[in-house]
């Protein structure tokens, strides 16, 4: 049976550190390993807008020797036009791997249920771990290397509910951070998503805080993260999010918390403006155009390694 990566916790802790550490030898070398030579193809397939995704994981897949295989969403209307498991049946027979930027987490749950080659989540509603995997990878790269990763502090601020909230609870957990989460009521991550972060914590040395509180959050961080107040599907509730998410504004007061080398993250789109200020992202602590690049390393490491377990 293929091996999966649908949500952050899909790779145990030890399987975690190989792939952030095959994706720091991709930084040193980009052709390091090129398992899909051939070249073998990869289905990319794209529901949402999207850059990064689609320039990291096509760059990558040609890097490692393959052919990135692009499949639009709104053409092929997966689920719609041709059911989720026959667009599935028809791609395993043609291609190494399958690539999914979608809606809801149980789409791609159910390709994964029915494919015969690795599954990808390129981003979901509810997760996106591949750029939590790119932003393990940009701590690392600027504190202290993979084994350091145990024991910092991650601090995210903002719409909490959101994906990238998610994928930092169980992500971060699993490198043994310890990871501190703040949005105002009414928009905190799931209790089933905190109860799991928390379980893998346990078991890595992490810990898990969720709070109202922005300050307490970004206190003596090492690395503090925010991402837009709007995601893909909310942007009806633009004015309203604006408003109740305000005080949690990534600005110099806010970053003046953490510690005095802390870095910071997003995993764009960025606002400036709004979830971040100008001088933030653009100041000398921002990390977010290595974090953008550290997809591709991320990104060509956990194919590599989801193609080597089978």
């Amino acid at each position: 049976m293929p091996r999966h990566f649908l949500r952050d916790d899909d790779l145990t802790p030890a399987e975690q550190k190989e792939v952030l550490e095959l994706a720091m030898a991709f930084r040193d070398d980009r052709h390091v390993r090129q398992p899909l030579t051939g070249p073998r193809a990869v289905a990319i397939l794209t529901d949402k807008p999207t850059l990064r995704t689609q320039v990291s994981f096509t760059t990558g897949v040609a890097e490692l020797g393959g052919y990135p295989l692009l499949v639009d969403g709104n053409l092929a209307q997966v689920g719609v036009r041709e059911s989720i498991a026959d667009t599935t049946r028809v791609l395993d027979r043609q291609v190494a791997a399958i690539v999914w930027r979608t809606y809801g987490q149980e789409r791609i749950e159910e390709m994964a249920s029915f494919s015969a080659v690795p599954v990808v989540n390129a981003l979901t509603d509810a997760f996106h771990p591949c750029q939590v995997l790119a932003d393990l990878l940009t701590v690392a790269q600027h504190r202290g290397g993979v084994g350091a990763l145990p024991g910092q502090v991650l601090a995210y601020v903002g719409d909490a509910a959101n994906n990238m909230a998610n994928s930092y609870l169980l992500g971060g957990v699993t490198a043994g951070l310890h990871v501190r989460i703040a949005g105002p009521e009414g928009y905190l991550p799931s209790p089933d998503v905190v109860a799991r972060a928390q379980e893998v914590a346990a078991q890595t040395g992490g810990s898990v805080v969720v709070t109202t509180d922005p300050v307490s959050a970004v206190a003596g961080a090492d690395a503090v993260a925010t991402d837009t107040w709007v995601s893909m599907g909310d942007e009806d509730e633009a004015a309203e999010r604006t408003r109740t998410f305000a005080a949690y504004q990534l600005d110099g007061a806010l970053l003046g918390h953490a510690k005095d080398d802390a870095i910071v993250l997003h995993c764009l789109p960025a606002y400036r403006g709004k979830e971040i200020t100008a001088d933030v992202i653009d100041g000398p602590r921002s990390v977010v155009f290595d974090e953008a690049e550290n997809r591709l390393h991320a990104q060509k490491a956990l194919l590599t390694w989801l193609l080597e377990q089978r």
